[in-house]
């Protein structure tokens, strides 16, 4: 599933032109494929704390406000989801509104709603605090709702994790871009997909930086909106990821649990088997293992060599790799990560190294069956993939998985 952060700047307090344009966001949302959009703390009316104090009654609404029915439209009309953070009156007839999250469901209908449980001193005097976490499931993903202080309590995103949540959907008004980039340690610690959407412009005596974004649950950074200053008056931005319930990792047991057989292709030479492929000659690596692949792998890239557009071919790097030195090669990165992550068990060191190299006991280099490759010019030029061949994701800050640039 592919979720959106919305970021534009509200008008403030009026609520029907918001709701307008958050609808013609989600309707932009749905063309560029997202099945659900996030939108930042108080859209509706902007994080404007006086103003709502002045008029808690005229600023709040429940999930059926006739001044909503745009939002519902466009996610019925567009098939997707939205997540709307509101001034929203109490639901079970409490004093005083609470900063609300609705989930509107693809066909316009509430899925849930979450009040905002770690209100700040000064928005203790305009909104009550709740105590539920924010869960819904959606296209088989369960998510997890948090709205902008809640990040900053440990045992917020902890729950989350803990009930079985995969996405982390914040709504925000952060000032400072610091404050934003503690998401990725928060995704990070947690394993969770993080989306957050973040307020921009002035909203009374605050003053929101942008920066939306979305980190995978290494830390990665995957997409990024603009700051505040960058994106013209009354303009809007999408950020977009794909927040898919699972990524299958070759560590996974279910990988493991496959059978193997042997194909009987013969392992062959790329260099002389097929001269029309480039092969990267700077290894360590005398008897040319690197260069070797199985028979049915190499026809495969002679066809993909054929469908590439004219000025480019594929320049093999690494194909075969003997046990050992797979073994090495996982070895070693597990060893870094240890000593960068100390608290982590064995089995999160195993999972995460599973994410830069295959463990040594399923790797299909050592079977002659995965081949690493890369891009150049018809006259050996090198075409910038976004990160340095071999880049981990720490070296390449996620760049080897998405590439914010691409």
């Amino acid at each position: 599933m592919i979720a959106a952060a919305a970021q534009f700047s509200p008008v403030p307090g009026d609520i029907e032109t918001n709701a307008a344009r958050m609808a013609a966001l989600i309707t932009e949302a749905a063309d560029r494929g997202a099945g659900l959009v996030l939108f930042s703390e108080l859209a509706l009316t902007h994080y404007d704390l006086d103003l709502i104090a002045a008029d808690p009654a005229g600023l709040s609404v429940l999930p059926d406000d006739a001044r909503l029915t745009p939002v519902r439209e466009a996610c019925r009309t567009a098939g997707v989801a939205a997540v709307v953070n509101t001034a929203g009156r109490a639901a079970d007839g409490g004093t005083g509104p609470a900063i609300a999250t609705f989930v509107y469901g693809p066909d316009g209908a509430l899925l849930t709603r979450y009040d905002k449980i770690h209100v700040s001193e000064e928005e203790g005097k305009v909104f009550a605090p709740r105590g539920s976490d924010g869960r819904f499931t959606l296209g088989g993903i369960r998510f997890a709702l948090a709205t902008c202080r809640d990040s900053s309590f440990p045992d917020v995103p902890a729950r989350a994790a803990a009930d079985g949540c995969r996405v982390y959907l914040s709504s925000a008004f952060h000032d400072e871009p610091e404050r934003v980039e503690r998401y990725a340690e928060l995704a990070r610690e947690h394993g969770l997909h993080v989306v957050l959407a973040n307020g921009m412009g002035a909203g009374g005596r605050e003053y929101g930086c942008g920066l939306s974004g979305a980190w995978l649950p290494g830390g990665e950074r995957v997409a990024s909106a603009v700051d505040a200053a960058s994106l013209p008056e009354g303009g809007a931005e999408l950020v977009l990821t794909d927040v898919q319930d699972r990524i299958t990792l070759m560590t996974d047991p279910a990988v493991a649990a496959i059978p193997v057989a042997e194909c009987d292709e013969p392992l062959v030479d790329i260099r002389t088997a097929a001269p029309g492929l480039l092969v990267a000659e700077a290894r360590r690596d005398e008897r040319g293992a690197f260069a070797h692949l199985r028979k049915g792998v190499l026809r495969r890239l002679l066809a993909a060599q054929e469908s590439l557009p004219e000025g480019l071919r594929l320049q093999i790097v690494e194909g075969y790799r003997p046990p050992a030195l797979q073994r090495r090669y996982f070895e070693r990165y597990a060893d870094e990560l240890r000593a960068a992550y100390p608290d982590r068990d064995a089995a999160r060191i195993r999972q995460d190294a599973g994410r830069y190299v295959s463990p040594p006991e399923i790797a299909p280099h050592s079977a002659g069956g995965a081949v690493d490759l890369t891009l150049v010019t018809t006259d050996g030029g090198h075409v910038d993939m976004g990160t340095p061949i071999n880049a981990s994701p720490e070296a390449s800050d996620g760049a080897c998985y998405t590439s914010p640039r691409a």
